[in-house]
């Protein structure tokens, strides 16, 4: 708007005085008028110190050799430079690369398979455990003491566990079978699942869950949260009020889990199965249980239900499954 009045009174006043008039100063009114010159694009000229194509082909060349193909950049330079060679600059050898759509890996390096993402369902006891090995700080420096425990992920109980000097195959080959023929299981109905440890992928174990009919799952490797019921259970444990920072002996080690995991199975309330114990719901008193407490709920609200503001409470639900990774439901319709 003030350019369309200055035009106005330029004639009349003067540039200066017309300019002083709008706030417009003389030198952006005289850009304005100039008009705008657009140079043609043209093409970038060629650098005197590229590198012609003769010498392109020459370092393309020595890149696609037997000798340096899945070699770097880096150490092709290197070695040609140790030879006596100097043929362009590293950075040089990765343009050239990238413009023949070339970076990438060049290293011969092992591929690792596609480790498959286990996924786990159970809906009752001794359907689906997980086992894992913690390792428990002894009397002194670099000494330990190892925990061996079997958890069901269904009702969360301990169905085993074991104190050794030592991660053994052996030990846990006879704590496996031990533990499942204590809990009574039949072949074909259980899943076992662990992490990718020595013991855990060892051949007495997988030949003994051969011959017991049980299934063997593995996490993969360096995901935590694939074994997410052993690691919560060992968390439980060592923040325990009376865990010790150590173990005089292995005695001790012993004496402190006979009174743990009694009191994890038989007393401790666990959030993930509706504040129940793991005891209740493993043996089946889940049901029970929930019965008690919903009327034990129905009598207080009749008694005072001027202070239930919301209505007829419920208990805690029971559990009904339990997953390692649980699919999306995305994935449950691709499937």
């Amino acid at each position: 708007m003030k350019r369309e009045g200055l035009s106005d009174l330029i004639p009349v006043v003067g540039t200066v005085a017309a300019c002083k008039a709008v706030g417009v100063s003389p030198a952006t009114h005289y850009r304005h008028r100039r008009p705008k010159v657009v140079a043609p694009p043209g093409s970038r000229p060629r650098p005197a110190r590229a590198v012609s194509q003769e010498e392109r082909t020459q370092v393309l060349e020595a890149l696609h050799s037997g000798r340096f193909a899945d070699r770097s950049p880096a150490e092709v330079y290197s070695t040609l430079l140790d030879e006596g060679t100097y043929l362009v600059s590293e950075r040089t050898m990765y343009r050239m690369l990238e413009a023949a759509a070339e970076v990438r890996e060049r290293r011969a390096q092992l591929r690792h398979p596609a480790y498959h993402k286990p996924e786990l369902l159970a809906t009752g006891p001794n359907q689906a455990w997980s086992w894992d090995i913690t390792r428990l700080l002894g009397p002194a420096k670099w000494t330990y003491y190892y925990l061996y425990v079997i958890l069901d992920i269904y009702s969360r109980y301990v169905v085993g566990w074991m104190i050794a000097h030592r991660e053994s195959a052996e030990l846990a080959r006879r704590l496996i079978a031990d533990t499942i023929e204590k809990q009574g299981v039949a072949p074909g109905t259980l899943v076992l699942h662990a992490d990718r440890g020595s013991s855990m992928k060892s051949k007495p174990v997988a030949l003994l869950l051969a011959d017991l009919g049980v299934t063997k799952s593995h996490s993969r490797p360096h995901v935590s949260n694939d074994n997410p019921y052993s690691e919560s259970q060992f968390r439980t444990l060592k923040y325990w009020p009376s865990f010790p920072q150590r173990f005089g002996c292995s005695q001790d080690a012993r004496e402190f889990c006979c009174r743990f995991f009694p009191w994890y199975n038989d007393e401790h309330r666990h959030s993930g199965i509706g504040y129940l114990t793991p005891a209740t719901v493993h043996y089946g008193g889940a049901e029970a249980a929930h019965v008690a407490r919903t009327t034990t709920l129905q009598l207080a609200y009749a008694a005072h239900p001027e202070r239930f503001v919301r209505g007829l409470p419920h208990p805690p639900g029971l559990p009904t499954e339990a997953w390692i990774n649980k699919p999306s439901p995305s994935q449950e319709v691709l499937q």
